[in-house]
């Protein structure tokens, strides 16, 4: 019976599985750090066999900083955490399919890598702009207390790692480029190959972050750069220049599989389509059919007769046998007295959307608040962006059954945005959003209003959004006319999921130090504090399983078994074929495990003590391969 491993991937391990598959005989063993054999690199082997693209020496165009191998090295470090539910702080628990997780984000990317890679349809982040006034990840476990003062660090009780990166810091930009490699780097993998990343910033990181993307995604994948016009007037923080603007960098995991990208119509762009069609067909508005002339454009110089008899000969923008075809489908309009340029007919129902503008100038910054403060939160966070700028590109980047993850989640206006979105278009985008429980100051007016860090505030302000959009909703259902459909309800809740340490007991002594109170202690391998619902969790990203699907409780012979995943069955949720059952009670009875069995789950996971005995687990092997034959079995 396997044992789950209860860490996170560890992503160096996965990248030489990687380059083995393709170049079987450059891999070698070498010792580890314990004197283990482990799987490694012969790069001398490796260069021979891409001997022709090897680039090797000073002269290649190359980005790096102090501390980019370190930093590279963060990311593919497996760390021993785990993400523990917390049901009384969430939101209709049972039914939602959205996440909010508070923690380190380093970490939550870390965790999330097997249960949501190739998995999430659009990222958008607002990460610290790094303006010398904002605070900043100082990725470094080891650091102690003598460091903490030198380096002015803010870390707490749990080993938040925040510290304030001023201008003064002699590695001002690298401390903000190694905080964010290894964090786009892990978020990359998350993305399937039509995914899309939307990343905010302004003048102070925008080279050096379009340089790590280009690393990190590929220069390739760059789509554009859209510059927000985000305030009007001057600011008390103009001397030299007035900056109006900022950016948002958008890149794809894999351009070759977007075929477009479209923005949809706005109310007065839809007005445009005024002129009815006497077939039925809709709205439509009359476009160009003229084009610009070259030398090979003989097919398309013709001549055009108009119904009343004039003659237009241009070069157009379709051959004259498609031309003809226009005509004869009723798609060409020559005005209303018969005698103008001929037109070509855009039928509104056919109009996917428009191309989208790198310009936005429409939403300014101050909207931002006023969202805040419609909600009953004024003052309690600074410089929220606007659920308006996160609509565009959730509008561009999503569609209606879309993950969208915001690792830097700050107030949740992204959630707000998913939300508020599935609202007008009847979506069910999922979200998940990311944040560490970073300190409101003692001075603040977030604090003074009873939150005591910024993950209070996003909860908080995704409960009073939710209930607003689908209190709205009820209002609008109530006064429909005959005839007029309802619109379904939002789903407003989430799960809420925080990062803590490993559930399993962490053991490190030799053979002659143990005593008899030490082996009576380690009968169970799982922390004391942990409950059935921590160690669900945990299995659920060993397993790389989802952590928004639906779970039931269900009691077997007084003993109880969780099943996740489990498929609807005539408006119903079965037991059968779920994707996984877990039971984590000890000295589980046969007769519970023949049962867990009949309901063939895909995968089943007990704890040790849930056998007597070795014979016993032996025997739960064996009833699995007589009844569910393809259920994959753990324990931990």
């Amino acid at each position: 019976m396997k044992r789950a491993k209860m860490e996170s991937i560890d992503m160096t391990k996965e990248n030489i599985e990687k380059i083995g598959a393709l170049f079987p005989n450059v891999i070698t063993e070498m010792k580890g750090d314990d004197g283990k054999l482990k799987k490694g690199i012969n790069f001398e082997l490796l260069k021979q066999e891409l001997m022709d693209d090897v680039v090797d020496g000073e002269e290649c165009y190359d980005f790096t900083w102090v501390g980019k191998k370190a930093a590279i090295v963060e990311g593919n470090t497996p760390i021993r955490k785990t993400l523990r539910p917390c049901i009384e702080e969430s939101k209709d628990w049972e039914t939602t399919q959205n996440l909010y997780i508070e923690g380190d984000n380093l970490d939550v990317l870390k965790l999330l890598q097997e249960s949501y890679l190739n998995s999430v349809k659009m990222i958008y982040i607002d990460p610290p702009y790094n303006t010398g006034n904002d605070f900043v990840y100082r990725d470094d476990f080891k650091t102690d207390k003598d460091d903490y003062d030198e380096q002015k660090g803010l870390f707490d009780e749990e080993e938040n790692r925040l510290f304030k990166n001023t201008e003064t810091n002699g590695r001002f930009h690298s401390d903000w480029c190694s905080m964010m490699y290894p964090r786009l780097k892990l978020a990359s993998n998350l993305l399937r190959d039509d995914g899309l990343i939307f990343i905010s910033i302004d003048d102070n990181e925008v080279d050096n972050l379009r340089k790590i993307c280009d690393e990190i995604m590929g220069s390739i994948n760059f789509i554009g750069m859209f510059a927000w016009r985000k305030k009007v007037g001057a600011g008390a923080d103009s001397k030299l220049f007035f900056r109006q603007h900022e950016y948002t960098l958008l890149y794809s995991k894999d351009i070759y599989s977007i075929n477009y990208l479209y923005q949809s119509l706005t109310e007065e762009q839809k007005k445009e389509y005024s002129n009815p069609d006497n077939d039925k067909r809709g709205l439509w508005a009359p476009t160009d059919l003229s084009a610009p002339a070259h030398d090979n454009d003989a097919k398309r110089i013709y001549e055009v007769v108009t119904p009343s008899g004039k003659v237009y000969k241009k070069c157009w923008a379709y051959t004259q046998e498609n031309m003809k075809k226009l005509l004869a489908e009723n798609l060409v309009w020559f005005g209303k007295n018969g005698d103008s340029m001929p037109k070509r007919k855009r039928f509104l129902s056919e109009k996917l959307g428009l191309t989208p503008r790198s310009w936005i100038d429409s939403i300014l910054t101050s909207d931002g608040k006023k969202d805040i403060v419609n909600l009953g939160l004024k003052g309690i966070f600074d410089y929220p962006k606007p659920i308006k700028l996160i609509e565009n590109f959730l509008d561009i980047g999503s569609q209606k059954d879309s993950v969208i993850l915001d690792f830097f989640s700050g107030s949740a206006t992204t959630a707000h945005a998913v939300m508020q979105l599935n609202a007008e278009d009847g979506g069910n985008r999922k979200f998940i959003m990311v944040q560490l429980p970073e300190k409101c100051d003692e001075k603040s007016e977030a604090y003074k209003a009873g939150y005591k860090n910024i993950s209070e505030i996003g909860k908080e302000r995704i409960r009073r959004a939710g209930d607003k959009i689908n209190k709205k909703i009820n209002d609008n259902n109530a006064q429909l006319k005959i005839g007029e459909e309802a619109k379904p309800k939002v789903d407003i809740g989430f799960r809420v999921l925080k990062v803590d340490s490993t559930n399993m007991k962490d053991v490190y002594y030799a053979a002659n130090e143990y005593n008899q109170q030490m082996l009576a202690e380690l009968e169970t391998n799982i922390k004391e504090d942990r409950t059935d619902l921590d160690l669900l969790y945990g299995v659920l990203l060993d397993w790389g399983l989802p952590l928004s699907l639906n779970h039931r409780i269900e009691k077997i012979e007084n003993t109880t078994v969780h099943f996740y995943d489990c498929p609807v069955v005539d408006a119903q949720l079965s037991t059968s074929n779920c994707s996984l059952a877990a039971c984590f009670e000890d000295k589980v009875s046969e007769s519970v495990v023949r049962e867990i069995a009949k309901r063939q789950p895909l995968r089943v996971v007990f704890r040790d003590r849930s056998f007597a005995d070795s014979p016993g687990k032996i025997n739960v092997e064996e009833i699995f391969k007589l009844l569910a034959p393809n259920t994959s079995v753990k324990v931990i």
